[in-house]
Order: C-alpha cells, then structure tokens, then sequence
C-alpha cells in the first residue's frame, strides 16, 4: 500500500485549531501526547475537514490511480462511514459497516470504484462508538498502484540571517526523512544567502553558501544545483517551515503518482494571526495578486467543501504557487526566476513556465500577516514586478495607460492614507522601471534603493507605543458607511478640503484596516497599530506634500504612455535574457 494521504492531528507547534482537522460530536477526548481519540458510548468522530477530507477529482484528474482504499487503526466497537459529498447534489453515503477496531490490524475498506473514471466530489471518514470503551488511533487513503517512476526531490531552501528558524527547519525535514517512506528519494538544500547559518552537510542535507541576491539569487541556486545533481523535481519553501511534515509527503507522493509531465503543486496560506482563516488557496495575477478564497472559515465543513469543489473546477490562466511551498519538474523550466530580489519572482516564474499547477487540501503554510510586512520597502518591490509582468507577458498585455493604471491605483491608496512615504517609494519604483532591464541587473543586490528607501521612512517606522498618542477625536469617520464612502472620494480624504489637518479624525487603526483605504477616510492623524499591539507608527495629513507628489507622478504618467511601446520591446527581450539558466550561471559565479 502506497499511503496518499494520513488523517492527522492538531500539532502546537503548527495549529491546534481543532475544527481544521475533526469535527468531534459527544464527549470525544483528545491525547495531545499519544494523537488517540477516546471516544465514549454514541459519540462521533467526523474528518470531513479541511486537512483531512480526501479529493476524489484532484487525485482523479492529475494520478493514474485505480485502486483507493481507507485503512482505519484503533480498539473497540465502532460504525464506519464514508461519506461522499457531491457538488450541487445530496451528499451520499458511500460505505457504512460495524467494526471491531484493532491496533494490529486496521479495517481496510475498499474504495477502488471512486478511482476508476474522473470521479466528483470529496470523501471523508465518519466513526461512530457503539462499543463502551473506543480509541482512534490513525487512518489513511492509500492505493495498491504503484509509481511508474520515484521523482528525486531537492527540497531548496533560502534563508537570510534567520539561523535558529533554518536549524529547526532542517532538523525537522531530517527527522521527517527518516521515517517517511520514500526519504531516500528527498534531498534538502540550503541556500544560505546570508553565510552565517552553519548549517552541517550530511547524506540528507547539502549547505550551499551563497551571494545575497535576494529570494530570487538563493531559490535560482537551488534550482541550478538540483538541476546539476541530477533531480527530476524540485519544492522550493521557507526557511521557517511552519507547516506539518504531511505537506512533504502528499506533495510528494502526488508528483510520484501525477500522470502530467507539467504538474506543479502550490501550497496553500494560512495567516498566523487567525489560524482558521484561509488567506490565499492558490491565486492568480491579472493587475494585482488575486489571492483566491480568501478569508474561507476553515472551521466550518460547508465551506471547505464548496472551496475544494470549486478550486478543483476552475484554474484561472495566470495561477501561480507561492514559494513558500512550491513544488514542481525541473525538466519543464524553461525560464529561471527574474532578479526582482524578492516579490514576484514566484509569480513571473509559475506564468512564464506554463505548470499545470494544482493545489491540494492539507498542503498549507502558516505565514506571518502579509499587511504587517507592508512597508515603503515592499511596495516599491511589488510595485515593479507589478508593472513589469504586464510589459513581459502576453496574457498580461494592456495598454499604455491600462498598465499605467496599475501604477496609479498603488499610489492612489498611499496617498489616500496620507501614508506619503510609501507613495514616494512608490513613485521611485515606477521610474526604475522606467530605465529598462539594465536597471535589475545593475541594482541585483538592491543594496543602493533598500538604503534610498530607507532614507526617506521618517514617520512609517514601527515604533514603541510609549512613543505615541493614542487618543482619538472622531466625527467624520462615524458618519454612515455610504456618506463616509463617498465623502472619502470626492474629496481625497480631505486633500480637496480647507484646513483638514485641523478639522480631520484623529485615529488609531488596527492592523486589520492598515490595509485599507475606506477604514482612513475621514482621518487627517492617524496611528496604526501591529498585530501585537505593542507597536505602531503616526502619519499626518499633508497638502504640500500630496500635490507634490501629485505633479510628478503625472510627470510620470505622461513619460510612461510616450516610451511605453519601446520599453515593452526592451523588457521582453531583457527578460529571456535574465530570466536564464546561463544568466544566473555567470551572475552567481
């Protein structure tokens, strides 16, 4: 038996949102300890979850299987039932049978019809106790089909001065090796951008000391290295590594089984700050990053079906896997990363090499909040990756002034957050990339604009919240929804309006709207807070410095329609060049 999928459990280091995992009805105990489940007398145990439901149609579409099976281990007297759920049909019950449950040997259950043809929809395990005294110990999906040929894996690791994060990752990757089925076949790979990790080589772990060239340097590293030892795949991922070691053995046993050369495996995201809250399963680029079921209640069962459901029947054109887990064949790379440093070279990666990415329930990173990473430093680098996929790629294709809208909207929500810092950097960002691809190779270290950039931060700094006042004074900001709305529009958030700084809100704003453009209309001083809330930074509104920078991003605007045509030319024919094997040879010698 070849395991597709084990049933697991909560893991505190990772998650310990019970409903992600089961559903319990009754009095059901869980030992954190020995992963047992005591289930008393007419009590129910339901894995119809988000880690541990099974998708019929994605294992369907993408693995020759024929074969399926369930193998449930545990004591005592219990009903078993599968449970198949159907899109926009009743659900069915698919198996239902008293057991005895044993230690030794598990009741295996026969699901090998669901295998054979495109079946649809998801199954899962339901254990009802009829016995007095039951314990679940572990479950899988597993199938009798063998691989017609192991991938070998190098799992690419790029860590930058996180020494302690990249020691636990790796001794867990070690850990995990040893026991997993298929260990022989994995190989980790750290790419140490920052030459401090001291991290030891041995027959599972090889440390490639590296030039500090960004997430894009260290992971076109790692791919040139798997690709020079031989390897048919290759996953790149964090170096903190917060997710079950389960990921590493579905992705790998889903490539091992996949009959699609060009099958690529994205890993879904959870934010660490609500670890029921799905942030993005999978996401595509057409103007901005798409993240798509966003903010899905993984808690709750109707929604993790319908998002597995619908992610199985709609794959937008431009998906692409996040590199936080990314797994996909060497042999259909026939573009390197670009030297964006970091953001969107995981982006332009998945588009320019036409994967065909899927994404499978379970196979999820935990990431810190994305809106707290937000600085003047990360929106000049996704400002340029953003304007630069719509001059590189043709499905991305628009206008001169369509993509110059793009542009404009990221200022815009600067601006209208009185966060003029960002705009300026923003701004920056647009008129690098207005130099053409030279630029990306003569600034590949980013040492000069990191230090530019942080030049310019004087209010948006994260500082002690001693340091700032908290009081608020709030009028416009409690009028109803739709004024507020439009009075936000129509006056810029008070640019448009006399003596603003004087009569405008003074907020203080949560991390949850630091984000957002609606939460700051109506304010002219406002404080934004960390997740923490032990931090936080004050910006204040400014004519002067709005209408400056107005002009000269209309300056810009006007530069940007005029060359648009001939820096297009120039980045798709810089991109081939950068985005190569041969490229990154001679830039990383």
């Amino acid at each position: 038996m070849i395991t597709l999928q084990n049933i697991i459990a909560p893991e505190n280091e990772i998650c310990s949102e019970e409903a992600l995992y089961c559903h319990r009805h009754g009095t059901v105990g869980f030992s954190q300890s020995s992963g047992q489940y005591h289930l008393p007398v007419g009590s129910r145990l339901s894995f119809g979850t988000y880690f541990n439901l099974f998708n019929l149609q994605k294992w369907g579409s993408a693995c020759a299987l024929k074969t399926l099976f369930l193998e449930v281990y545990g004591s005592g007297c219990v009903e078993l039932r599968v449970i198949h759920a159907l899109p926009d049909r009743s659900w069915e019950t698919a198996y239902s049978e008293v057991q005895t449950l044993t230690n030794q040997t598990p009741v295996s259950i026969d699901l090998s019809a669901f295998a054979q043809g495109n079946q649809d929809g998801v199954l899962f395990l339901e254990i009802l106790a009829i016995g007095q005294a039951v314990t679940f110990d572990k479950a899988r999906f597993a199938t009798q089909d063998a691989p017609a040929r192991l991938p070998e894996l190098a799992v690419s690791i790029t860590t930058f001065k996180r020494e302690r994060d990249v020691e636990r990752t790796v001794q867990r990757l070690e850990a995990f090796l040893e026991t997993f089925h298929y260990g022989t076949h994995i190989h980790v790979q750290v790419v140490d951008n920052g030459q401090s990790a001291d991290i030891p080589e041995n027959e599972r772990v090889t440390p490639y000391p590296n030039r500090n060239l960004g997430g894009a340097g260290g992971f076109a590293r790692g791919l040139m290295e798997a690709e020079k030892s031989g390897y048919s795949h290759c996953l790149f991922m964090d170096d903190d590594a917060s997710f079950h070691m389960e990921n590493i053995a579905r992705a790998y046993t889903f490539l091992a089984l996949s009959k699609i050369p060009e099958a690529a495996l994205a890993g879904a995201m959870i934010n660490n700050t609500h670890k029921w809250r799905m942030w993005e399963n999978g996401a595509y680029f057409d103007g901005s990053c798409k993240p798509l079921f966003n903010g899905t209640d993984l808690r709750e069962q109707s929604q993790v079906v319908n998002m597995e459901f619908t992610s199985t029947r709609h794959r937008p054109a431009t998906l692409y896997g996040g590199w936080w887990f990314f797994a996909f064949p060497i042999a259909h790379v026939t573009r390197y990363p670009f030297p964006f440093f970091v953001r969107g070279d995981d982006i332009s990666f998945s588009i320019a090499n036409r994967f065909q990415i899927f994404t499978l329930n379970g196979v999820v990173s935990f990431q810190d909040d994305f809106t707290e990473k937000e600085s003047p430093q990360t929106l000049y680098l996704d400002l340029r990756n953003h304007l630069m996929h719509h001059l590189v790629f043709d499905s991305l294709s628009r206008s001169a002034f369509g993509t110059a809208k793009i542009a404009l909207r990221f200022m815009a929500r600067s601006l209208l957050r009185c966060k003029y810092e960002s705009a300026e950097a923003q701004l920056l960002s647009w008129q690098d990339l207005m130099q053409g691809p030279d630029f990306f190779d003569e600034h590949i270290d980013m040492s000069k604009r990191r230090a530019d950039i942080k030049a310019l931060m004087k209010n948006e700094n994260w500082v002690d919240l001693s340091q700032l006042d908290l009081s608020e004074k709030r009028r416009f900001s409690r009028l109803p929804r739709r004024l507020r709305h439009y009075m936000g529009v129509f006056t810029l958030n008070g640019h448009l309006v006399p003596f603003w700084s004087k009569i405008g809100d003074k907020m203080v704003l949560p991390i949850s709207e630091r984000g957002l453009v609606f939460p700051a209309f109506g304010g002219a001083d406002m404080v934004f807070l960390n997740t923490a809330r032990t931090k936080g930074y004050r910006v204040v509104h400014s004519k002067t410095r709005f209408f400056s920078l107005c002009w000269r991003i209309l300056k810009t605007l006007v530069e940007f329609c005029r060359n648009h045509d001939a820096l297009k030319a120039k980045y798709r024919k810089g991109y081939a060049e950068m985005a190569s094997k041969t490229y990154w040879d001679k830039t990383l010698r």
